[in-house]
């Protein structure tokens, strides 16, 4: 059976088939089945940006179909930059300069207030409108300067609670066992092992 993931990542691609492995789907991406184009991200929240995707690309392919909304929320700053993580400093800008740019907002706040989180939400729609829905987070707050040469985004600032250490100095198997998309994954596995058995 084909499960669509709703990316033209090819890196998102392999990180899902680590976090999926064991399920008897075949991945494929967008790319993959034809689907050139991109949905307009344009919800309020994850959930709604992760709906829009797992719905529009579900009837246009006809197939099963994952997408996932995710980004930091960081509390000092009423939850941005949220969905708008990926062009938080403005369009076309790189990792380092949404994280110098959000590290700059954050320069007078104190380590105690500096609280944050990795949300990401899961929707898995099939193409006759059923809809699924997970989520997860990763719980942590944000550094004074970056560190470590893992990840992407905003990985360098974000001190992992649990562990101690920046997302950017977790090898990527440990990242992938507690990152929020890994959390989400986890809870969407399951709900893929049971459309598959039934």
């Amino acid at each position: 059976m084909q499960l669509l993931i709703a990316t033209h990542n090819r890196g998102k691609l392999i990180e899902y088939k680590e976090l999926l492995a064991g399920l008897p789907f075949e991945l494929s991406t967008l790319d993959d089945v034809g689907i050139h184009d991109d949905v307009e991200e344009n919800g309020a929240t994850f959930a709604e940006n992760a709906r829009l995707k797992a719905v529009e690309y579900a009837q246009r392919s006809r197939l099963l179909t994952l997408a996932d909304d995710s980004g930091l929320e960081v509390d000092a700053l009423g939850g941005e930059p949220g969905v708008y993580s990926k062009r938080y400093a403005g369009e076309g800008k790189s990792d380092a300069d949404r994280y110098w740019f959000l590290l700059d907002k954050l320069k007078n706040v104190p380590r105690a207030e500096r609280t944050a989180r990795f949300h990401c939400v899961i929707v898995i729609a099939s193409p006759d409108g059923k809809l699924w829905q997970t989520d997860g987070t990763c719980e942590g707050e944000i550094g004074f300067e970056p560190h470590g040469s893992h990840g992407f985004g905003y990985d360098p600032i974000f001190q992992v609670t649990e562990r101690g250490m920046r997302m950017a100095e977790l090898p990527p198997e440990e990242k992938n066992k507690i990152s929020h998309r890994a959390r989400a994954a986890e809870k969407a596995k399951l709900i893929l092992a049971q459309i598959r058995s039934s």
